[in-house]
């Protein structure tokens, strides 16, 4: 049930975007745009575009993989609870039920302006409830609740299929569970550097984050008009996995660095004391960040290392319909 409801747009205002518009297998459940564009958007991957006349802003930040946030938050030795879990760039939301529902309400994702923010998941909720092969399946799933389908369980349904998603075998991880063959003697020399650099420092336990707020001075979207300062105003943002990389491009949250040699030049930059966003103060930069000692002739190296973090075997299937009778993940052709 989760699984249709992610690739419903029935979900959104003006029923032309559902999760899996921004957040498609084929690109690792994220997209390889700087920012999305949401509502009033048609085409897929590069292709997408705004129809005319638009009057909606690109998305404010960029789209995040859902593969593998069901670890959001896991630490090594430190208990575990997924209703706590980290979520979104700036932390603003906590665990997968809730962070389901937030990009339900935000204007330029899902929203749109035929609903106020106030009224559009009682929107979207009754509109899943007057669709029988959606409430029967609710009904079915939450079999105690008088009144099935509500906010509560739309969130839980989604956040249950997100939870599926996966991808844990990457040669990086044969190599920690004792296969030394997995990894070739330069890829565990970039291993080697990539510890020694200082990105671990943040990038660390089994997710390779820490999760936590950084300020690293990263330019702002070239999308929008308006500075993206945060949650708390510091330019900081969560340190995001290095999980499948390969895929995620481009890079940090405004989508500005295009591929993984690019990032680490900028970690090189920064720690020579360049602050590529002018509206970043020296004295707010992180020092775990400025103190890396990232070398031009090291970076090739560490990007053959973070190639072996991917791992391809996800589940990429796509539904052929969805139960509200609309477009399979929205305006995307």
């Amino acid at each position: 049930m989760g699984r249709l409801l992610f690739y419903d747009p029935i979900l959104s205002g003006n029923k032309d975007v559902a999760c899996a518009t921004c957040h498609q297998p084929e690109f690792n459940y994220a997209e390889f745009m700087e920012t999305s564009i949401g509502v009033n958007g048609m085409g897929n991957g590069s292709k997408r575009h705004f129809l005319i006349p638009n009057d909606i802003p690109f998305t404010k930040r960029n789209s995040q993989s859902v593969l593998n946030t069901a670890f959001n938050g896991i630490k090594n030795h430190e208990p575990y609870r997924a209703e706590s879990a980290p979520m979104f760039w700036d932390l603003r939301a906590k665990g997968l039920e809730e962070q389901a529902l937030l990009p339900i309400a935000t204007l330029e994702e899902m929203r749109g302006n035929s609903v106020t923010e106030e009224n559009i998941l009682a929107e979207v909720v009754e509109r899943i409830r007057n669709i029988p092969e959606y409430y029967q399946r609710f009904a079915a799933v939450f079999a105690g609740d008088p009144n099935p389908v509500n906010e509560k369980n739309l969130g839980k349904a989604i956040a249950s299929y997100e939870r599926t998603l996966i991808a844990t075998n990457s040669r990086f991880d044969q190599y920690m569970r004792g296969d030394s063959n997995a990894l070739s003697l330069s890829e565990k020399d970039g291993l080697r550097l990539f510890l020694k650099t200082g990105c671990a420092k943040c990038h660390n336990g089994p997710m390779l984050s820490d999760y936590k707020l950084h300020t690293l001075g990263v330019p702002d979207s070239k999308n929008r008009e308006d500075s993206d300062a945060g949650i708390n105003g510091a330019y900081a943002f969560r340190t995001p996995s290095l999980r499948n990389l390969r895929y995620t491009a481009p890079y940090m949250h405004s989508g500005r660095i295009a591929n993984l040699e690019q990032v680490l030049q900028f970690y090189e930059d920064i720690s020579g004391g360049k602050i590529p966003n002018p509206k970043v103060k020296p004295e707010q930069m992180d020092t775990l960040a400025t103190q890396m000692n990232v070398n031009f002739k090291d970076i090739s190296r560490i990007v053959q290392f973070l190639n072996t973090l991917n791992d391809d075997d996800f589940d990429k299937s796509v539904p052929e319909r969805v139960p509200s009778g609309l477009k399979v993940k929205g305006n995307v052709e």
